[in-house]
């Protein structure tokens, strides 16, 4: 009850705090998830994001490419999966070895602040998911900053954390490196992809939420309030 209250108070406040000046997209979604928090995951709209960057420190490094997939009712849809390319101020140097993005791969790329817009539209009617949440939303409200927007609270179903949660309500001890979106997956028998490209890891951490709802109880029985969490 007081997670729901919790959440109901914030957005209330972040939506009467919008401004006109501020990317109206932002409010609309906003206001969707207030409506939505009582909705059980399965009448809902998820979008499945992943950011790849030239680093982790989101106040020096980069976003290089975003990835997004719809969920839709509980369903997949890659048919709307969309994969975008960002201009960055330097190079992404020696984390092309991890992401496979390299320089050459930019000179088409979308300013961040088409990106930003984009993204923004996108989840207008849709809740965010992401693999280790905490990281993506840093470096989004990082580039609103840089666009002179003030910093908005954003929110997500972060997989790494009901992962987490999950392991810890069984009292098992977690290892380094067993949060990891790929030693998730392992334990939901999903079959593993080569990671870091961002529309892959999207999929990837889509398909995660799913098998993790199912084990929970399942996505009619899950309501948003229940996992929605504010960064």
């Amino acid at each position: 009850m007081f997670q729901q209250w919790h959440l109901q108070y914030k957005l209330k406040r972040l939506i009467n705090n919008t401004k006109s000046n501020k990317p109206t997209h932002l409010k609309t979604h906003y206001q969707y998830l207030l409506t939505q928090l009582h909705q059980p995951i399965v009448n809902l709209n998820l979008l499945a994001l992943d950011i790849e960057m030239t680093g982790l420190n989101h106040k020096k490094d980069e976003m290089v490419s975003i990835g997004v997939i719809p969920i839709i009712n509980g369903q997949i849809k890659p048919k709307y999966a969309q994969y975008k390319l960002l201009k960055i101020q330097g190079s992404v140097g020696q984390s092309a070895t991890i992401h496979g993005v390299h320089d050459r791969d930019l000179t088409e790329a979308l300013a961040t602040s088409e990106i930003v817009e984009w993204l923004l539209q996108q989840c207008q009617d849709k809740v965010l998911v992401a693999h280790h949440a905490l990281l993506d939303i840093q470096f989004l409200e990082q580039a609103l900053l840089k666009l002179g927007m003030p910093i908005q609270q954003l929110f997500a179903i972060d997989t790494l954390q009901l992962e987490k949660q999950r392991l810890n309500r069984k009292n098992q001890y977690i290892k380094n490196g067993e949060l990891r979106l790929n030693a998730c997956r392992e334990r939901y028998h999903l079959p593993i992809y080569s990671a870091h490209n961002a529309l892959t890891d999207a999929l990837a951490c889509a398909e995660l939420l799913l098998a993790q709802l199912n084990k929970m109880g399942g996505l009619d029985n899950i309501k948003l309030q229940d996992i929605l969490r504010k960064y």
